[in-house]
């Protein structure tokens, strides 16, 4: 039997649909840039929302709170054009969040090709032996 979505959830997947574009087009903030929102959670009553973003590009730490702060700064703009744009009875309040799971996964993979690279590095040194076929 296939799963039923709540209603929260369906609010959540509508917000960060419609988000991603009113981000896009009407924050114009140069400290945020090219934002990518990946998750949304909206509690059970609608009244409040978590929005999960990431930036694309290296970015300092530094850089990411200014960006943060301007996010979280223009929520209630976001919230009003989110409100215009989507007919709910409660516009969930905004709240920005980082999510460092974009970075972290990058920096997993840099370790993970770092690990390959010397092992096989390691390989070769030991291919490049000369190998003793008389037993001495």
């Amino acid at each position: 039997m296939p799963r039923e979505f709540t209603r929260a959830e369906r609010v959540s997947d509508a917000v960060q649909q419609e988000l991603a574009v009113l981000i896009r087009d009407g924050v114009r903030d140069p400290r945020v840039g090219m934002v990518s929102v990946t998750d949304v959670d909206v509690s059970r009553d609608l009244a409040y929302a978590k929005i999960h973003v990431t930036f694309l590009g290296e970015r300092t730490q530094e850089e990411i709170d200014e960006a943060m702060g301007a996010l979280n700064g223009a929520s209630g703009y976001l919230r009003k054009l989110l409100a215009s744009s989507i007919k709910l009875r409660i516009t969930p309040k905004l709240t920005f969040l980082f999510d460092e799971s974009g970075r972290r996964g990058q920096h997993l993979s840099a370790l993970i090709d770092y690990a390959m690279s010397k092992q096989q590095g390691s390989d070769q040194d030991e291919n490049d032996q000369p190998v003793d076929t008389e037993g001495h």
